[in-house]
Order: C-alpha cells, then structure tokens, then sequence
C-alpha cells in the first residue's frame, strides 16, 4: 500500500471529524481568495481610474511638479503641439490629452460660485474616463447657433447654479499678466466624477476658450494615455530622461487616493488572512492531536517493527497534507463559483467616503492566488500535523505500547 493510500485511510478512520477539519479548511480557503480577490479588484479599479484621470503619463514644464505657480500658466509648456506629434509617433501612446488648469468665478448673473476649470478636449477627456466620467444631462458638445463656448459642469454645481443644458454663464478669471478677464459659455452638459468636492467645483471647457479666459496660448499639462497601464513604468524609463526641457511624473506618484486605499486594504485583509491560518492551524492541530492520542500504541506497534520517528512523523504530515489538499481544493471550487456568480448579481458597494456613488461588488480570480493560497492551506495543515506527532513519535516504545 502506497504511503499516501495508507494515509488517506487513516484520514477516514474518524469521518465525522475529518469531516468538520476539511471544511474549516475549506472555508478559510474560500474566505482568503474571495476576501484577497475583492481587494485585488479594488486595487485594479482605483489603478485605473487613476490613470485615467491624471493621465498614464503626465507632462509639465520644467518646474511644474515641483514649485507653486505664481501666476497663471508660469509654467505652462508653449510648443504642445510638437511634443504631441512626438509622442504620438510611439505605437503604445494611445492618445496625448492637453489640459489647461484654470480656477475662478462662475456666475448666472445672480450668484457667483468659486469652479476649477479644465481647459480640455472633451469628447476625448468622456473617451478615457469612461464609467469615471458620466454623462448625467445633455452632452459634450455645444450648439453651434449661439456661438458660445460650451462647458460641462458638475452635478452639485450645476445644483447650485440652477443651470441645465442650454443655460448661458460668465467665467470671471485672473489671466497670466494678473488682470481679470471674462467670457460668457453656454452650458451643453452636466457630468458626475463620483466625488462630491469636485463636482461642487468642476467646469470643462474646450482648450481655445480656457486659453482666451487665461489670455495664454500655453496648456498647463500632456496627459499621455498608453494602450496599457502595465507598460507604463517601462515607457516612463524611456521618454523622460529623452525629454529634459520638460518634466515628467508617472500616475501613481499623483495617485494619493489609490496609495491610501491600497494601505488600509493590505492592513485590514492582512489581518483576516492571518486570523483564519490561525483558525485552520488549531483546527487542523485538534485533529490530528486527537487522533495521535488514539493511536498511540499504534505508533509504538511501528515503532517495534523498526520505523523511524521520523517515518512516523512524515505519515502524519502526509494525512495532515491530505486534509489540506481536499480543504484547498474544495475552497478554490467555491470562491470560482462566487467569481462566476457576482457579475450576474448585480450586487453593488456603498459609496466609500468622500464620494457620492458605490461601484460593483466583484471579485478577481488570477492563477497565482489560488496556487498560492492553495499551497498556504496545505502547508498550515501539514504543520500542525508534524508539531502534534513529534512528541508521540519520540516516546519511549515501551511507554507507547502500555499507553491507554
């Protein structure tokens, strides 16, 4: 009889506690790659919403990132548009955003609230914010009739404004030279980011007229979007040190919300991954404890027919790894089949704070996770196998044989 057949049957022995140890296993499996699966999601949909936003890549003047402009546009870049035909020349740029940064008062003609403006091209900027960027009333674009700029606010305020698509506003703003300057646009949408604070204060307008309210041909920044964030360090490494008249900053150096998010996640399912490898370690330790009380003049028998402590030792760890094995296995089945189910579910988060809509309740599934959690589990039981059975595999054979 092969050693892990002898160890199978010795795990049947006592079925209804082998049993109850399986499902331990079982369930602290599911629970770690359900609960690491959901955190893991989190984390890819705050990497991509923040990519999204600041952009994979994003290009300032030289002392952009690192001084406080004095004046609008300081720092702004002047030749753009040489710079985009550059960077649009890469294979893996997917398009090269300009973004003017503009803040000021936006009035009814009644009430005047304080906006941060962003001077953009819109249908490109709803493009690659996707689900980040909705669209709530009218659209993008603004009627040609009027011969107005358009401008896309907020939800909150739109609100506070009363403005609806095809209301008229004056933007009042502080231009480069340090006067005041004023335009009237013509609202043609109202949009929602999900956070509150910045849909109080959010206007889009297209990237001529934030420049005539601004009195500067300069943008502020390039936004540069990649056909993929995971090439994003490499293509980083390579245009920056190419480019020394500008300055270049990655996305997860401005993504603060994501590296706080990501912090408490690690903190917080850390924890729970080391509570339930405790639960399993003593559950399985029980067990198998139990069990080597049993048997252990059985032991002893092995031990006067010539086995090695060590021999009995290793028989343990394999029905401990048994148990772990079917555990691990049954768990991943389980957690597949919460990943399959979730999508079709239509379950949803509550809004976390600061912003005003929740995002789906789904979970990933990768290879490496599951043969990792997988070998974790199986390694916990095996260990609790082998801490049990040392000391019963080291006593005296006489001692082992008149043991009741």
């Amino acid at each position: 009889m092969s050693p892990l057949n002898l160890a199978w049957k010795n795990v049947l022995r006592n079925r209804r506690r082998s049993l109850v140890t399986i499902l331990i296993a079982t369930v602290g499996c599911m629970s770690v790659l359900v609960a690491s699966g959901f955190a893991f999601y989190t984390y890819d949909m705050l990497r991509d919403s923040s990519a999204r936003e600041f952009g994979h890549i994003t290009i300032g003047g030289k002392e952009y990132f690192t001084r406080d402009e004095e004046t609008p546009m300081q720092f702004g870049i002047d030749d753009y548009q040489q710079l985009t035909a550059r960077l649009m020349s890469d294979p893996r740029v997917r398009r090269v955003l300009p973004r003017v940064n503009l803040s000021g008062l936006i009035s009814n003609g009644d009430k005047s609230v304080i906006f941060l403006g962003i001077g953009a091209d819109l249908k490109a900027e709803a493009a690659v914010r996707g689900v980040f960027l909705q669209l709530v009333e009218g659209g993008f674009a603004g009627d040609d009739k009027t011969g107005l700029p358009a401008v896309v606010l907020g939800t909150d305020l739109a609100r506070s404004l009363n403005a609806h698509p095809g209301t008229g506003l004056t933007l009042l703003a502080t231009t480069t030279s340090g006067g005041i300057n004023a335009i009237d646009v013509m609202v043609a949408g109202i949009v929602s980011t999900g956070w509150r604070e910045v849909d109080k204060r959010l206007v889009f307008t297209d990237v001529e007229s934030a420049q005539h309210l601004l009195l500067s041909e300069r943008i502020s920044t390039l936004s540069v979007i990649l056909d993929d964030t995971d090439i994003t360090p490499a293509v980083f490494e390579e245009i920056a040190p190419a480019d020394p008249a500008h300055a270049y900053k990655p996305w997860w150096e401005q993504a603060f919300y994501y590296h706080s998010v990501r912090g408490l996640y690690d903190r917080v399912f850390g924890l729970l991954g080391l509570i339930i490898a405790t639960l399993v370690l003593f559950s399985v330790a029980n067990t198998l404890a139990m069990a080597v009380v049993e048997r252990t003049r059985e032991i002893g028998t092995l031990r006067a027919l010539g086995a090695l402590p060590s021999e009995v030792v290793a028989q343990f760890v394999r029905e401990g790894a048994l148990i772990g094995a079917v555990g691990a296995v049954a768990g991943s089945l389980l957690a597949g089949a919460v990943v399959l189910a979730l999508p079709h579910m239509g379950l949803e988060m509550p809004p976390p704070p600061g912003r005003s809509v929740g995002y789906p309740l789904l979970v990933i599934a990768t290879v490496p996770l599951y043969l990792v959690t997988d070998a974790a589990i199986i390694a916990l039981c095996a260990t609790a196998a082998w801490f049990v059975s040392r000391k019963a595999a080291n006593k005296p054979i006489v001692e082992a044989l008149g043991h009741v």
